[in-house]
């Protein structure tokens, strides 16, 4: 074997190295976890679910470090502009996927500057009406709004919101013609919808739960692909006539682009895990949201599918970009 030939060998080796020593002994202190959002909300919750369990099997500390602003943007950019060695991560949700179409301009690109390492939890949500509404059911609902077009209301949490979105992906699929009230929060939008001021508003699960037990809302129907275990009478909108339609509020966990391959892979065999212990599974489902463990290339597809299918709900919609 020649000079240039060992020389060659020596150098990819010597390319390698770091990669492999990064992956071996990572991580040697504490990794911080961003939560985009102020504490309480659905990314929150699932980021202090995880985070106990993620520095027991890694053997260091997992920092939670929540830091809202901007529709999740403030946080999202400061991961990033992070330096890519697994120890600023991203727990992000599916506002990643809206943010693109909702602003003309991100500091970020999503699909370029992360590196998804795997889904953590999703949480259903539920179309609710005030009990003194004309419609006892889902298929009477659309029914009511295709007879009276324009005279029905809906809230949703802020425009370019989640509620917002996938209400107007379900009017577009019904074909109905409903009127925007936005909120300044699920919490504001509940009220008034309690206070029989809207009509209908398409909420978070957990946030509607109790109203529902207590009679207080009429459930029409859950937005997942499967009835919730909570409500196991209410059917999902698929079932309810609008076969193919699903939304659910999604979570997951993103590293910064550039991250070694091997700390991803690792990041995400350690993160699976955790979501598919039976401690982890029972506390996420006893808070209304479910574990959906993945690769970290199903992320990836999923965020890409995720991304064009609400850049065509925002076009569709006309909502003009901020």
């Amino acid at each position: 074997m020649g000079r240039l030939t060992l020389g060659l060998l020596w150098g990819l080796l010597l390319a390698a190295l770091p990669v492999c020593v990064t992956a071996q002994s990572y991580p040697t202190r504490p990794v911080r976890l961003v939560v985009p959002f102020a504490p309480g909300g659905g990314s929150d919750i699932s980021a202090r679910i995880v985070a106990d369990p993620l520095s027991q099997a890694l053997g260091q500390t997992v920092v939670v470090d929540n830091r809202p602003g901007a529709g999740s943007i403030v946080g999202t950019e400061i991961v990033a502009k992070a330096a890519p060695d697994g120890y600023t991560l991203l727990l992000g949700n599916i506002s990643m996927a809206f943010n693109p179409a909702l602003y003309k301009k991100l500091p970020y690109d999503t699909l370029r500057d992360f590196l998804p390492i795997s889904l953590v939890t999703d949480q259903p949500n539920i179309v609710v009406a005030h009990p003194s509404l004309r419609a006892k059911t889902f298929h009477d609902f659309a029914a009511l709004a295709r007879s009276q077009p324009g005279k029905l209301t809906y809230a949703s949490a802020g425009v370019g919101s989640g509620t917002h979105l996938a209400m107007e992906l379900l009017m577009m699929t019904l074909k109905i013609e409903l009127v925007h009230v936005p909120y300044k929060g699920t919490g504001p939008a509940l009220t008034a919808l309690l206070g029989n001021q809207i009509s209908v508003f398409l909420s978070t699960f957990a946030s509607a739960l109790p109203h529902v037990k207590a009679e207080r809302l009429r459930a029409f129907a859950v937005t997942s692909a499967k009835r919730a275990g909570t409500l196991p009478e209410v059917p999902t909108v698929a079932e309810s006539g609008v076969p193919g339609y699903q939304y659910s509020t999604w979570y997951g966990m993103l590293a910064p682009a550039r991250t070694p391959r091997a700390v991803v892979e690792k990041l995400n065999q350690t993160t699976v895990g955790v979501l598919n212990s039976p401690q982890t599974r029972q506390t996420m489902l006893s808070q209304g949201i479910d574990p959906i463990p993945s690769t970290s290339t199903q992320y990836l597809a999923y965020l890409r599918s995720e991304t064009g299918k609400w850049a065509k709900v925002v076009r569709t919609a006309n909502i003009p970009p901020q």
